[in-house]
């Protein structure tokens, strides 16, 4: 393969071989041999291709440049990116002193220049104040409130091939996707429990289950549930525009991931292989008409502080291009999946983990705070009083679970709070909290 800076010479007005489809699937060619333009100092955006070529592409390990947009992608550039990236790399966490930390938790407000030392090991024996802190902002903008969803999973299909994941289209799982009469069946069971906020989830697969497939499933929640989110593959501005006339009222998406070494590594086939897509789907989403955007990292994957900071400056980027957008944040970490893979780096405590949502909170108090099922009942709980503002229940991350009425796909990875919507709203009153399935009303 060529070097970078040979690769960056190349442009779009170059000629694709005749072979490029047979050549791209034996694993002899990849998107970076090919005529591409680029976007910024790090991403490139490819010359057309036949279909074959790109389906070749697509499904071969390692054929995908990670940095390459493919021609049917969106390309927003604007640098965003590139900033990101750079503040990541520049990061030293080893540099921070208790000195920095204690300065920057003085402060009234903490700016992105800042953040980064909430995160640093030297953060962490004031772990305490932060929380102090986090708790503070929180009920200043959230009060006692917390609010409820519960995820859908309406298909586990998937062309991308993420080592780390139940559902990547190596793992040896069973596969569903569900109709319109068995989606119907699982949003009433759900909506039967009082819930008011539901999430749909898909694997990554833009053929077996198109944007139309999944805009008439978000028709038949919004029909039942006030507010209606999606975590599905990234799409084009007007997909999401597509998804939001359907009733889609907010877009989740998890970068994973944000050193692009590792994120190569990591996802070896399909779209998702296509790191700076992913990176601007929450702006592509909020050109289409979305109310709200959510990212995370997947902690666990990699160097999880400079993952961490990267996610919240990507976020403070999206709230000061885009102010009128709700912001929020997951903060999943690394959980055994069937089929998958777990990489060798360290294990995230959940003191870190703590460290990493108080951190989101004192740097960005307005934003919502997600706090997953992956976690224990016990760190839910307390998380919800110190910072988090949103948790699910009565979870499934299988397909049909709720209702059993299909033969059901396997789960995307295993949950550690497996308790149901009445025992979760108990739990939040017994620690001084209020339960809310919706926090908005439309007009």
């Amino acid at each position: 393969m060529a070097d970078k800076t040979e690769q960056g010479e190349k442009d779009a007005s170059g000629t694709v071989p005749e072979n490029a489809a047979a050549a791209l699937a034996a694993g002899d060619l990849t998107t970076a041999d090919l005529p591409r333009e680029a976007v910024g100092t790090r991403a490139y955006r490819l010359a057309p291709l036949s279909q074959e070529a790109l389906d070749a592409a697509i499904h071969t390990d390692r054929a995908l440049d990670p940095l390459t947009f493919l021609p049917d992608m969106d390309v927003l550039g604007g640098g965003m990116f590139d900033r990101v990236l750079d503040a990541a790399e520049a990061y030293d966490p080893s540099a921070v002193t208790a000195a920095d930390v204690r300065r920057v938790l003085a402060e009234d407000t903490v700016g992105p220049e800042d953040f980064g030392v909430l995160l640093a090991p030297a953060a962490e024996p004031y772990l305490e104040q932060m929380a102090v802190r986090a708790q503070r902002e929180r009920a200043r903008w959230f009060g006692a409130n917390v609010q409820f969803f519960t995820p859908l999973y309406i298909a586990n299909y998937c062309e991308n091939r993420c080592v780390y994941c139940g559902f990547n289209c190596a793992s040896d799982i069973r596969r569903a996707q569900l109709n319109e009469a068995e989606i119907i069946a699982e949003l009433d069971a759900i909506a039967a429990t009082g819930q008011e906020e539901i999430l749909l989830l898909t694997g990554e697969d833009p053929q077996r289950s198109s944007v139309d497939y999944i805009a008439r499933a978000c028709e038949l929640a919004a029909e039942r549930f006030r507010t209606v989110g999606v975590e599905v593959y990234p799409a084009n501005v007007a997909d999401y525009a597509r998804l939001r006339a359907a009733g889609v009222d907010y877009v989740t998406v998890f970068q994973e991931t944000y050193d692009p070494v590792r994120y190569g590594k990591l996802h070896l086939r399909g779209r998702k292989r296509i790191m700076p897509y992913r990176f601007e789907a929450q702006e592509r989403a909020l050109r289409g008409g979305m109310r709200g955007v959510a990212f995370a990292p997947l902690l666990g994957l990699a160097d999880f502080r400079r993952d961490a900071l990267a996610c919240g400056l990507h976020a403070w980027e999206i709230q000061r291009a885009y102010p009128a957008a709700e912001i929020s944040f997951s903060c999943p970490r690394m959980r055994p999946a069937k089929g998958g893979v777990v990489p060798h780096t360290p294990h995230v405590s959940e003191r870190q983990l703590m460290q990493v949502i108080c951190a989101y909170r004192i740097f960005m108090p307005f934003s919502g705070l997600t706090v997953s099922s992956r976690e224990s009942a016990r760190f839910r709980d307390h998380a919800a009083v110190i910072t988090a503002t949103k948790v699910s229940a009565g979870v499934s991350t299988g397909v049909g679970e709720h209702t059993h009425q299909t033969d059901e796909g396997d789960d995307q990875f295993e949950i550690a709070d497996t308790r149901d919507l009445p025992t979760m709203c108990a739990a939040m009153r017994r620690m001084g909290l209020e339960p809310v399935m919706n926090d908005h009303v439309l007009v």
